[in-house]
């Protein structure tokens, strides 16, 4: 049986690419909500009515656990989701607590990157009120970003661009940490890091998420051992062209990603 990700679009990609690295004795399925891709500028109720018609068709598959590869998504819907359906259901919020757990005692800010959808939602205004007891915590809408990155829009001089205009409301010198709050995000870290002065650090919730994914999996005896890393891909809207969108945005996810770790070592 496969582990499901399920996102709006393309982003829940960047979620899915970690677990592969983590579990390559597993098989996966992914499922884009394409007809109704972006989810963050949409009203609350109907993106709940997407979500659920989305969850419905994946459980038509056979899967033994759905990632929610989305923050909006999860802050909508994962609750009545698992109250719903037997099988675990892994969520995603923006890592605001590892954020100011790393910047707590230094004295430096941090800025969550998320939709509109994902900021106004009461599930992320509790996180912050939990975890931020020293008011550090900003957060900056960016509602074209998934746009952006649905259209394979990588070009860094454009978004550099537009990265500055959403920023130069900032004194960058004040924050140690940038939260990418959303999972199309993490597609444009690499320009972040050209952009942002070196001392920030830019962090996603993909790696806790997969790591929470592999604990429930191994308390419930799910964990696979002879899959073969292979990914089945899906779309709502049933489209050839995206499931080969799909299909490249992996390889260049891939790609940053490994490129990342070559700097790392070379660091």
């Amino acid at each position: 049986m496969r582990i499901a990700f399920f996102d709006s679009g393309l982003g829940g990609l960047t979620v899915l690419s970690t677990a592969m690295k983590r579990l390559p004795q597993e098989d996966f399925l992914f499922y884009a909500d394409t007809l109704h891709v972006p989810y963050g500028s949409k009203a609350a109720e109907d993106v709940k009515t997407y979500i659920q018609r989305s969850i419905e068709t994946i459980m038509e598959e056979e899967v033994k656990a759905i990632v929610i590869a989305c923050n909006t998504a999860t802050s909508l819907a994962v609750s009545d989701l698992r109250t719903k359906y037997d099988i675990p259901i892994i969520g995603m919020e923006p890592a605001v607590k590892p954020a100011v757990q790393i910047n707590r005692d230094t004295g430096k800010r941090i800025l969550v990157l998320a939709t509109p959808l994902t900021l106004k939602e009461a599930k992320y205004r509790e996180l912050v009120h939990r975890v931020d007891d020293r008011h550090i915590v900003d957060s900056l809408p960016l509602p074209e970003l998934v746009q952006h990155c649905e259209a394979l829009n990588f070009d860094p001089e454009v978004m550099k661009a537009y990265f500055r205009s959403k920023l130069e409301g900032f004194d960058l010198s004040q924050y140690g940490t940038v939260v990418l709050g959303c999972t199309h995000y993490p597609f444009y870290r690499n320009i972040l890091c050209d952009l942002l002065p070196k001392h920030i650090r830019i962090i996603d919730g993909s790696a806790g998420t997969v790591k929470r994914l592999v604990e429930v999996l191994r308390e419930r005896g799910l964990l696979g051992s002879s899959g073969r890393n292979d990914v089945k891909l899906l779309c709502s809207g049933g489209s050839a062209a995206y499931i080969r969108k799909m299909e490249r945005a992996l390889t260049i996810y891939g790609a940053m990603e490994a490129g990342n770790l070559a700097a790392n070592e070379a660091d």
